[in-house]
């Protein structure tokens, strides 16, 4: 099995490329894989970098230990009680740019992206599991809002995820109260996708993002763009972007060998999936 390893610039992300999966590892397991001054830069620039990389087909996202991502680090939260020079219209545009470039790119990643949930996914690595296409949790992982007990609204698009994971009601729900999800429940109301137990969820979660990123890229990216645009535009607009799209995946060199391959009954070999 062909493995590379990725130099991240810190310990703390731990990304390696194995059989066009980028695996990405958050590694903080003595914070819970809380989001750092590190870290998510350095996960900023992987999203980034594996954008337009033709070594990766899909991106794999886990923690170290038995946390996904516990959020913000709270303890070096006192900080912001200390007086600063920047304005709060300085730390509001801060804060975007942050947001657009995290989450905000993760989204719109035209490569499938999917979150191994071993332990607690809360605040802001709940928004990074939402951002992610396919949650796979472990039977013991839980996830929580977790804003409101510090005193928080809600950042990196929680509000806008969560509303169209589960609803504005049950969102409206869990982040008024944060209460905590357990993985029965997370998958009953639609959080995550699937529940395996603790010791299978590395294996399903790879063998999953492996079939994904064997898949035919110029379907699996126009598949994207049809989900996100359905959320904002009306039925008849989509259909008409669904006819476009229908089109061009048509022409591609991928929809030729699938359709080679059913005829003579086979597993297609896309182009667009050759090996590192």
């Amino acid at each position: 099995m062909t493995e590379q390893s990725i130099d991240t610039g810190t310990s703390e992300l731990v990304c390696v490329i194995r059989e066009r999966v980028a695996i990405i590892t958050l590694n903080r397991p003595h914070a819970k894989n809380s989001l750092s001054s590190e870290l998510t830069p350095a996960f900023r620039k992987l999203i980034r970098d594996f954008n337009g990389d033709p070594r990766v087909g899909a991106l794999l996202v886990t923690g170290t230990g038995d946390a996904f991502c516990s959020g913000g680090d709270v303890k070096g939260m006192g900080d912001n009680t200390t007086p600063t020079q920047r304005t709060a219209e300085e730390r509001i545009a801060d804060l975007r740019i942050k947001q657009r470039t995290f989450t905000g790119a993760l989204v719109a990643l035209r490569k499938p992206t999917i979150a191994a949930l071993p332990g607690v996914a809360a605040g802001a690595g709940m928004s990074l599991a939402l951002a992610c296409d396919i949650r796979i949790a472990a039977a013991s992982a839980s996830l929580v809002t977790a804003y409101l007990r510090i005193g928080f609204s809600g950042d990196y698009g929680i509000s806008w995820l969560l509303t169209r994971t589960v609803g504005p009601a049950r969102a409206r729900e869990l982040l008024l109260t944060s209460r905590r999800v357990d993985a029965a429940a997370a998958l009953a109301m639609g959080l995550v996708n699937e529940v395996v137990p603790d010791a299978e969820l590395k294996d399903r979660a790879f063998a999953l993002a492996k079939s994904l990123a064997d898949g035919p890229r110029d379907a699996i990216r126009l598949i994207k763009d049809n989900l996100d645009q359905a959320m904002q535009v009306d039925f008849e607009t989509s259909l008409d972007a669904e006819a476009a799209r229908m089109i061009e995946a048509g022409q591609s060199p991928d929809h030729k060998e699938a359709v080679r391959a059913f005829i003579e009954k086979r597993k297609p070999v896309f182009a667009s999936a050759g090996r590192i």
